[in-house]
């Protein structure tokens, strides 16, 4: 096929010899399948901001770091120069998050080089050597509902364990190969540390799975993963053979007596106050008859 425009600065540094044909169109990025010397590849081409449908929401980039304090203040104006650098935090996010998980053992694919904003990447394929189904085109028996959910969730421990948190994650980003489920479509992960909400995110993400899962293993619907690796996480006990068991009750706080009793003293206190000033509202307006 032809070259798309963005791919072509790629060729003329000699890291893509040709593009074979598009792969897929995402809310983010356009995925074609390139020929990289003997090997096939994927060059991920990151839509614009404008035209993308996934957008920089502050919920996804806080607590990201960024390179000094001027694009810090740059990009908080959202001058033409910060978002530009804004987009270019947005569009390494994911070759940063790849390039951790892969280190951790986090079924991934594996990331060679980004230019020019277009990241080149393993090419993830089946049996046939075909790029590798997405989650979603896949038809499950029970039994592999409930294998390909027990090798995800292990992923999503192992993706905590390394600080992060996809964000996004559903049977729209997950692959299936011949070992199993690969996880993709990282540029939204969060810092679990960092970032307020990652709690939220990793708890919505381990929801997406039960609610897709459990159309074909329903015992999945029922669980609360989320909660129990977030609490283990909490903690300092969570590592990446957690044994975990998908119940989680919230722990019932024990009630501070002393402090309900400065919390019905202070209200006693204030409603004195109020009626004072009352008293002595009433008491002026009578001297002033």
């Amino acid at each position: 096929m032809k070259t798309p425009s963005r791919i072509e600065p790629l060729v003329a540094d000699g890291l893509v010899d040709g593009v074979l044909r598009q792969l897929m169109s995402g809310k983010e990025a356009m995925v074609y399948v390139v020929q990289c010397g003997d090997e096939i590849r994927c060059a991920k081409v990151y839509k614009e901001a404008n035209k993308r449908g996934f957008h920089t929401a502050v919920d996804y980039t806080e607590g990201r770091k960024v390179k000094n304090s001027r694009q810090a203040r740059a990009m908080a104006k959202r001058s033409r120069y910060g978002r530009e650098e804004q987009e270019a935090a947005w569009q390494h996010a994911e070759v940063d998050a790849l390039r951790r998980l892969a280190a951790a053992g986090v079924r991934v694919p594996e990331p060679y080089q980004f230019h020019e904003g277009v990241l080149l990447m393993e090419l993830v394929a089946d049996e046939d050597g075909e790029p590798a189904p997405r989650l979603n085109d896949l038809a499950l028996s029970e039994e592999e509902a409930l294998a390909y959910h027990a090798a995800l969730i292990r992923e999503v421990v192992r993706m905590l364990c390394a600080g992060i948190v996809h964000g996004d994650l559903s049977e729209y980003n997950v692959l299936v190969d011949g070992n199993g489920p690969v996880i993709i479509d990282l540029p939204q992960a969060v810092d679990a540390a960092a970032n307020n909400n990652a709690k939220r995110m990793l708890e919505r993400d381990v929801d997406n799975l039960a609610s897709y899962f459990g159309q074909f293993a329903p015992v999945l619907l029922g669980t609360r993963y989320g909660p129990e690796i977030w609490s283990l996480y909490e903690t300092g006990a969570l590592h990446p053979e957690s044994v975990l068991t998908g119940h989680f009750e919230e722990a019932a706080r024990d009630v501070d007596l002393d402090e309900v009793m400065q919390v019905i003293d202070a209200a006693k206190d204030e409603d004195a106050e109020r009626r004072a000033r009352q008293e002595a509202a009433r008491l002026e307006e009578l001297g002033g008859d």
